[in-house]
């Protein structure tokens, strides 16, 4: 009994950055987690396995600055893996300069690796 209830806050931890990525990926606003995902899960968990939502659902959090908070962090960490990886591997690299319409300058870095 003990040993489960750490499992499920794992699990409702790992959800909060699961969806948020999926979010991240489907480009809508961090809004969308609290308005859409979180009334479909709960619709799904009553309709579908007939199971009260309200304690699953608790243990997401997906307002918009969590969502926001959790993309920052993966964004991060993806980042500094690639950084590490690239002090460490031969690595190629293409630049790419342009200039917007207002005179802004652009460079663009094109970065290809090999990686398992």
């Amino acid at each position: 009994m003990f040993a489960s209830t750490p499992q499920r806050n794992d699990d409702g931890l790992r959800a909060s950055y699961n969806i948020p990525l999926l979010i991240a990926k489907s480009g809508k606003s961090h809004t969308v987690g609290e308005k859409l995902i979180l009334p479909a899960l709960e619709e799904v968990l009553k309709t579908v396995l007939h199971k009260p939502a309200s304690d699953i659902i608790k243990r997401i959090p997906l307002s918009n600055n969590t969502v926001e908070r959790r993309i920052d962090e993966v964004s991060t960490d993806i980042e500094s893996f690639l950084c590490n990886y690239l002090q460490t591997t031969h690595f190629s690299i293409q630049l790419e300069e342009s200039t917007l319409p207002d005179n802004a300058a652009l460079l663009l870095a094109y970065v290809r690796f090999i990686t398992n």
